[in-house]
C-alpha cells in the first residue's frame, strides 16, 4: 500500500523545565524551527497529499541527540541547529531525496 505522503516529518517539540536532568528539543527552538519548515514547504509547492507533511510530535525519546526530527516512511533521524540546516533538510532531502549526511543523528561519531 503506498503512503499518503511521500516523506511525513515529525519535530520533536517536548518541552521539559530547563532545571531537569534530561534535555529537550522544545528547549532549543524546536517549534520555530518546525513552523520554519513548514513555511518553507509550502513556498517550494512540496506540502499535500502525495507529497510532504511537516507535523508536531512530543518526546520522540533521543533527548541528548536533539533537538531532532525524523523523515517518515525512510525512519530517517536529524538534529539541527538553525534555519540553514533545516533549509539543507527540505532542499536535499524533501525535494530531491538525498540524505543530509552531516546531520544524522545516527551517524558515526554523532552524539549518544
Amino acid at each position: 500500500m503506498a503512503s499518503f505522503y511521500k516523506h511525513h516529518v515529525f519535530f520533536c517539540l517536548n518541552q521539559r523545565d530547563p532545571d531537569a536532568s534530561r534535555p529537550s528539543c522544545g528547549n532549543c527552538d524546536a517549534q520555530r524551527m518546525q513552523k520554519h519548515a513548514k513555511k518553507r514547504v509550502k513556498a517550494l509547492g512540496l506540502a499535500g497529499e502525495g507529497k510532504v507533511r511537516i507535523n508536531q510530535a512530543g518526546c520522540l525519546d533521543r533527548c541528548e541527540q536533539g533537538p531532532v526530527l525524523v523523515v517518515y516512511p525512510e525512519g530517517t533521524w536529524y538534529t539541527y541547529l538553525d534555519e540553514t540546516d533545516i533549509d539543507e533538510i527540505v532542499d536535499s532531502h524533501l525535494q530531491h531525496g538525498r540524505i543530509v549526511e552531516r546531520l544524522l543523528v545516527d551517524r558515526p561519531g554523532a552524539p549518544v
